[in-house]
């Protein structure tokens, strides 16, 4: 009877060996003998002296396996900047890391949800606010300007009978097109020209000047590029120049037309002869400049004299 027993209970392991699988097997024997070892702060399960939480939040094997849970939550706010919901992967595996945040009571995620909302329409709301300050930044020049040229009474009179409609439109256009204006560079259109054809024309080359023709293309390009939209201070100067127009030529209206009874008239007459005094004014300077541009030399380099600087070269040239 003994050994019937012994034969049944060893058919019954055999059967129960039988059934496990060689994979399970395998990961038992590997999860048993893997040593955890945080891949933050390098400390092993064996080198700990109070139990921190383990995790393994993402595909990785071997170092990269493990981690402490409060490690990656140190490394998981260093990855987010102070943006508690952008997703956080892992930088081997790239396998993002899933959050799970405690439940909330309906009070706390009423707040939360009004500070997204704030956070979400602050952007747009202050560009709106910027918008608006400079639409009625262009309103109130433009009302001015209408003062300015028409007069005060009848600039007043002109706005008080016009639509309220048609101010709010057209008198915020009064400094955008004073700035599309100045963009047109006619000055340097004439000069172009004058530089074709100034040999037709014997009084105004002796008068201006005619440059000669050995390095006359690069000078021209140095010279045009002086006033590049992309420099600061040209954009400035053209902001400054388009706006400040109007007072300019309402000053000049009063110095030479004086006799005018019309504002407008006065103002208008003013601004085109402030334009084109102004303009050939910049004119001749750019001739004289692109001259002296086509003239320049480089000295030779002589360590027994000291080399002159730039301004005493050119006060020598000139």
């Amino acid at each position: 009877m003994g050994t019937n027993n012994e034969i049944g209970i060893d058919l019954e392991l055999s059967e129960d060996i039988d059934t496990i699988k060689p994979e399970a097997i395998e990961t038992n024997s590997i999860e048993t003998n893997e040593r955890h070892q945080c891949w933050v702060c390098f400390v092993s399960e064996d080198d700990e002296e109070s139990e921190e939480d383990w995790v393994r939040p993402c595909r990785c094997k071997g170092t990269a396996k493990w981690v402490h849970q409060h490690c990656l939550q140190r490394w998981i706010d260093e990855k987010q900047k102070l943006n508690s919901s952008a997703p956080v992967m892992c930088s081997q595996c790239n396998t993002q890391y899933i959050l799970v945040f405690p439940p909330t009571g309906r009070f706390e995620y009423s707040l939360e949800w009004c500070d997204r909302l704030i956070q979400t329409a602050s952007p747009f709301l202050a560009v709106t606010c910027v918008v608006g300050s400079i639409y009625w930044s262009a309103v109130s020049y433009g009302a001015l300007t209408v003062m300015q040229v028409m007069g005060q009474e009848e600039g007043r009179n002109a706005m008080e009978s016009a639509d309220p409609l048609m101010l709010l439109v057209g008198l915020p256009t009064i400094p955008v097109m004073l700035i599309l204006g100045k963009l047109i560079r006619w000055e340097d259109k004439i000069l172009k020209l004058w530089l074709k054809n100034h040999h037709k024309i014997p009084f105004l080359d002796y008068l201006i000047g005619s440059p000669p023709e050995k390095g006359r293309e690069s000078a021209e390009k140095n010279l045009y590029s002086s006033d590049s939209l992309s420099d600061p201070i040209s954009i400035c100067r053209l902001f400054c120049g388009a706006l400040l127009l109007p007072t300019a030529a309402s000053i000049v209206g009063r110095c030479l037309y004086d006799r005018i009874a019309s504002n407008l008239q006065k103002t208008l007459l003013g601004g085109l002869t402030f334009i084109v005094t102004k303009g050939a004014l910049k004119i001749f300077l750019r001739q004289k400049q692109f001259i002296r541009q086509t003239k320049r030399k480089v000295l030779n380099y002589n360590e027994d004299k000291p080399q002159p600087t730039p301004q005493t070269s050119e006060t020598q040239e000139s």
